[in-house]
């Protein structure tokens, strides 16, 4: 499978949960940038949910992007300021490319 560089038309930010210690010695979580992707957006949707909650609406679209290593659904996709759940990872051929599949919950 080849992913064709012109379909690659949108910008996204691949990152990655990480602690440090800050200047008071409490550790602190952040998010850090792995890498910042051109990817294709495949398919998109929304539900809406009744939860215990309250009504959420649940958006889900999937990203495919060139192969980066070592991508797991503990790490995050930020899409036009938004960010996104990784909730599968589907390598593409042998290392030819990355599905990202991605969830998002609006309350």
């Amino acid at each position: 499978m080849n992913i064709t560089a012109w379909k690659l038309d949108r910008i996204v930010t691949l990152e990655r949960l990480s602690r440090r210690v800050d200047d008071y010695g409490a550790e602190a979580e952040t998010w850090a940038t792995v890498a910042t992707l051109r990817a294709q957006r495949l398919e998109a949707g929304s539900r809406e949910l009744v939860r215990a909650y309250g009504q959420v609406e649940e958006g889900e679209a999937v990203f495919r992007t060139r192969y980066i290593p070592g991508v797991t659904t503990a790490d995050r996709l930020v899409y036009h300021g938004q960010a996104l759940e990784l909730v599968e990872v589907i390598e593409l051929g042998r290392r030819n490319g990355l599905d990202l599949r991605t969830r998002t919950v609006r309350l």
